[in-house]
């Protein structure tokens, strides 16, 4: 059996990130609590192909890879540079390139970054909604993490860090009930069948 999978993504423009550092920070906390395999993306590992196609059948061959390894995830932590007071349009983008039911079901971990407080509610105002229309279980804890909570591209805050902690616990807590009863819909089925 292959271990459930969690990809990371993030929409920074350049590494190493504030926002790579939380999407990384809470991938690895919930693969330690739950055994996931973890692949992690920036929106720079999709290339310029991304921004240059109109459609799915547009995108170049590494923008294709981190959708369909979206689209493949049993699990998600997306993350989100600030700018304007919203996420990037590179983010936005891919995601509009999503199959409208690909993350039905599926838990999220919603993380931010900004310059500064004034941005924190983007999680709530962006994120959440984006997230809802494609059916996903947002986890309650979402991470926003402003430039005074790093120090040398290492997150400091405590306060920010124990929310970390929280939503990789909501993370790995909804997928091993969605694993389980997906385990038991199949045992159910194979039952039926005899």
């Amino acid at each position: 059996m292959t271990r459930p999978r969690l990809v990371g993504f993030s929409a920074n423009l350049q590494r190493p990130s504030k926002t790579r550092t939380l999407v990384e920070g809470l991938a690895d906390a919930a693969a330690a609590r739950s055994g996931l395999e973890v692949r992690l993306f920036d929106v720079v590992d999709a290339g310029t192909g991304l921004g240059a196609a109109q459609s799915r059948a547009q995108l170049s061959l590494p923008a294709r890879r981190v959708v369909e390894a979206i689209e493949e995830a049993d699990a998600l932590v997306v993350g989100t540079p600030v700018y304007k007071g919203a996420y990037t349009g590179l983010f936005k983008h891919l995601f509009d390139l999503i199959e409208p039911d690909a993350l039905a079901g599926k838990p999220v971990a919603l993380v931010a970054t900004g310059g500064g407080p004034r941005h924190a509610l983007v999680v709530e105002h962006s994120l959440r909604p984006l997230f809802g229309f494609f059916n996903a279980f947002a986890v309650p804890t979402a991470v926003y993490a402003s430039d005074a909570d790093f120090r040398d591209g290492v997150l400091v805050e405590p306060g920010v860090r124990r929310r970390l902690q929280d939503a990789a616990d909501q993370l790995a807590a909804l997928l091993a009930g969605r694993l389980a009863a997906t385990a038991a819909e199949a045992r159910a089925v194979a039952g039926a069948g005899r």
